[in-house]
C-alpha cells in the first residue's frame, strides 16, 4: 500500500470544506501510507497547540477518531502523532489527555488483512497502553516526568520523602509499560514502527534521568526515615536494580535504528555494597523494635518474681520471734536455720502461714503464758499429731522449745554471755532444783512417763476458763499468768535441759 488512498483524499477534502485546517492536518498525518507521519504535518500540529485560539479537545478527539480505523497503518500513525504532540507540543495537550476518563481503547485491536498487519497489531496494543499510562502518570503527579528539570536542583532531587515515596512507584510503572514494547531488531522493518521506537527511546532517556535522580534522593533520606518508609524505600531500590539491566538492553537496541553511540547514555551499575548497607540498616531497625517488644519490663506480667516480693512461707518454714531484751543484738545477727535442721514446732495449733504481729515479750515467762489465736480449735491439734510424732527425738544443741504457738529462734550462744543467759533463765523460771534429763517428746494423746523432780501437767488441753478463773497453778510464782490463754497442755520443763546452754 503506497501513497494516499482515495479515502484519504476524500477525508482531507471534507475537513477542508468545513474550514478546519487542524483536522485536515491530522488526516494528512494519518494516511494509509506505510511511512512515518510527514514532518510538515507534525510541525503544524505542534505549533497549533501553542496557539491560544486552537481547540485542543477537538484535536485530541480527531486523533481518537482516526485510531478507531480498521487499518493498522492509520491506527499506528495516529498513536505516533499523538505521542509526538505530547513530547513537543504545548503541555495543555497532555493535560487534556489526563483529564479524560478514557483514552485509546485498543487492548483487543487486531488487523487480519495480512500477516504484516497481524504482527504490527501486537505493538499497537503495547504502544497504546504506554500512552494511556503516560497520561495517567500526569494525572497522579500533575507533571510529566519527561519534562521536569533534571540534576541537583531538579524536581526529583528536591522532592520531599512523602511525595518521593508516592511518585517513584508511578515512575516505575511508566518505565515498565515502556519496556513492555519489547521490539526485536528484525521487527523494525518499516518507518512507522521506527518512528514509534525513536519516540520511546527519547522518553526512556528522560525517564531514566528522573528515575536516577529519585533514587539518589531516596538514598540520601533513607537513614533518616522511619521503619515503614525504610521498608518501602528498600523495595523501590531493589526494583530499580532489576530495571537497570532492561533499560540498558533497550538503549543498545537504538544503535540498530541508526542512533549515534554518543547519544546513548552509559549506565553504571550500582555496587552491591549499597544494597547490603540498606539491608543492614533495615535489619537493625527490626532488631531494635523486636527487642523492645520481647524484653520483659519491670512490673510486667512476664516477671514472675518481683525484686521487692518475698517468697511464700512453706509448711516447713520456721516462724520468727523477737528475742529477749538482753539478746536483741545476737538475735538480729543470727539467720534462721533451714527447716530440716531446726526444731519442730510441737504446738499443733500453730499455723503454717504468716502469723499476725503480736506484742514483743518482756520475759520468757510471758512467752510461756501467751495465748493462741482465736481461730485455733482442738480439731487442728488432732490433725497435727502425726507431724509431731515424726519429730526428731533429741533437739540440736543450742535450741530451746517453748509451749504455746510460738517457737524461739535458734540462736548460737556466744561464749561471753553463757553465764548471763543461764542466770536469766534460772531467775525467770524460778528453778530451785536441777533440771531433769532431756527425753524425747512424746506424741500427742500418748501417756507421758513421769520424770523425777519435774512437775506434771495434764496432757489434754483443757477448755477455756470463765472470766476471772485461773485454771491451774501458774508456772512462775512471782509472775501473773496471762488472762487471755489457758495453761499450756504440758510442762515445758520436760523438754528443757540447761546443759544445752552450757
Amino acid at each position: 500500500m503506497s501513497g494516499q488512498t482515495l479515502t484519504d483524499r476524500i477525508a482531507a477534502a471534507q475537513y477542508q470544506l468545513t474550514g478546519s485546517d487542524m483536522a485536515r492536518a491530522v488526516c494528512k498525518a494519518t494516511t494509509h501510507e506505510v511511512m512515518a507521519p510527514k514532518k510538515k504535518h507534525l510541525e503544524y500540529l505542534v505549533s497549533a497547540t501553542n496557539t491560544t485560539n486552537v481547540n485542543i479537545p477537538q484535536m485530541a478527539d480527531t486523533l481518537f477518531e482516526r485510531s478507531t480505523n480498521a487499518s493498522w497503518v492509520v491506527v499506528f500513525k495516529a498513536l505516533v502523532t499523538t505521542h509526538h504532540i505530547c513530547v513537543h507540543g504545548n503541555e495543555r495537550f497532555i493535560q487534556y489527555l489526563a483529564s479524560r476518563t478514557s483514552l485509546f481503547n485498543l487492548s483487543n485491536f487486531i488487523d487480519k488483512t495480512g500477516s504484516h498487519g497481524y504482527d504490527m497489531s501486537t505493538f499497537i496494543r503495547r504502544y497504546a497502553r504506554y500512552l494511556n499510562e503516560k497520561a495517567f502518570a500526569y494525572r497522579q503527579m500533575a507533571f510529566d516526568f519527561t519534562r521536569v528539570k533534571k540534576g541537583a536542583e531538579g524536581v526529583m532531587r528536591t522532592m520531599t520523602t512523602e511525595k518521593l515515596l508516592k511518585g517513584m512507584p508511578v515512575l516505575q510503572t511508566q518505565i515498565d509499560t515502556l519496556l513492555e514494547f519489547d521490539v526485536h531488531p528484525k521487527e523494525l522493518n518499516n518507518g512507522i514502527i521506527n518512528a514509534a521506537f525513536m519516540l520511546l527511546f527519547k522518553d526512556l532517556v528522560k525517564l531514566f534521568a528522573s528515575y536516577n535522580d529519585g533514587i539518589i534522593n531516596l538514598l540520601e533520606k533513607f537513614f533518616k526515615m522511619k521503619k515503614s518508609d525504610c521498608k518501602e524505600a528498600l523495595e523501590i531500590y531493589k526494583r530499580f536494580l532489576t530495571r537497570v539491566t532492561k533499560i540498558g538492553e533497550f538503549m543498545k537496541l537504538a544503535e540498530t535504528v541508526g542512533v549515534d553511540k554518543n547519544d546513548i547514555p552509559d549506565i553504571n551499575y550500582a555496587p552491591s555494597s549499597i544494597l547490603e548497607s540498606l539491608e543492614t540498616h533495615m535489619n537493625g531497625l527490626e532488631d531494635v523494635k523486636g527487642g523492645k517488644k520481647g524484653s520483659p519490663t519491670k512490673g510486667s506480667p512476664t516477671n514472675n518474681v518481683s525484686p521487692t516480693s518475698t517468697p511464700a512461707k512453706s509448711s516447713n518454714a520456721v516462724p520468727t520471734l523477737q528475742p529477749p531484751p538482753g539478746d536483741g543484738a545476737a538475735a538480729a545477727a543470727a539467720a534462721p536455720e533451714p527447716a530440716e535442721d531446726s526444731l519442730l514446732d510441737l504446738d499443733p495449733l500453730a499455723s503454717t502461714g504468716p502469723s499476725a504481729p503480736s506484742a514483743g515479750p518482756t520475759s520468757w515467762g510471758d512467752l510461756l503464758g501467751s495465748e493462741p489465736t482465736g481461730g485455733d480449735t482442738p480439731a487442728a491439734a488432732a490433725a497435727a499429731a502425726p507431724a509431731a510424732a515424726a519429730a526428731p527425738a533429741a533437739a540440736a544443741p543450742g535450741s530451746e522449745l517453748m509451749s504455746g504457738d510460738i517457737m524461739k529462734p535458734t540462736v548460737t550462744p556466744q561464749a561471753c554471755d553463757v553465764d548471763t543467759s543461764m542466770a536469766n533463765m534460772a531467775s525467770n523460771l524460778t528453778m530451785g532444783t536441777a533440771a531433769a534429763p532431756q527425753v524425747a517428746p512424746p506424741s500427742w494423746g500418748a501417756p507421758m512417763a513421769p520424770v523425777a523432780g519435774a512437775p506434771m501437767m495434764p496432757m489434754a488441753r483443757p477448755g477455756f476458763p470463765a472470766a476471772g478463773v485461773t485454771p491451774g497453778a501458774p508456772m512462775s510464782p512471782g509472775m501473773a499468768q496471762s488472762p487471755r490463754k489457758p495453761p499450756p497442755p504440758r510442762n515445758a520443763l520436760d523438754d528443757l535441759n540447761i546443759k544445752d546452754f552450757m
